[in-house]
């Protein structure tokens, strides 16, 4: 699913939103997945988004649902009052988050890969189309 916004300003930012479900090939004839990915732009900086996703207080905030987060790589996190449970795979201030997620009642060992990428929309929506257009 892609959520696009037809006029862009200096201000706004886009979320990119990836995922991949995982289910471990043990037991099973073969491994299986499910790519996701979603758009969506805010009015508001990289690291305000950054701070909300990984800010427990933020986190609980917007969800209205008691969230812990310890906000370092490799820091776990529970979130919607236990019903996600998680780590932090990987860290860039601002620009992006990586986490294994996974619903409490999954199976152990079996976790969703999210991607959080935190990019101005200028360069996703303007400058990367024209450098591959104009490479063309």
């Amino acid at each position: 699913m892609d959520c696009k916004l037809t006029r862009l300003t200096r201000r706004r930012m886009s979320l990119m939103l990836g995922g991949w479900l995982a289910v471990p090939a043990y037991g099973q004839s073969k491994e299986t997945g499910l790519t996701i990915h979603q758009e969506v732009d805010f009015r508001t900086t990289p690291g305000r988004i950054y701070g909300a996703l990984l800010d427990a207080k933020q986190f609980s905030a917007f969800t209205q649902a008691k969230a812990e987060i310890d906000a370092r790589p490799g820091g776990a996190f529970t979130l919607f009052g236990g019903l996600i449970e998680g780590r932090n795979v990987e860290l860039v201030t601002d620009r992006r988050i990586v986490q294994a997620w996974r619903p409490a009642s999954w199976a152990a060992g079996v976790y969703s890969i999210v991607r959080f990428e935190l990019v101005a929309g200028w360069s996703s929506h303007y400058w990367e189309p024209l450098h591959r257009y104009l490479a063309g």
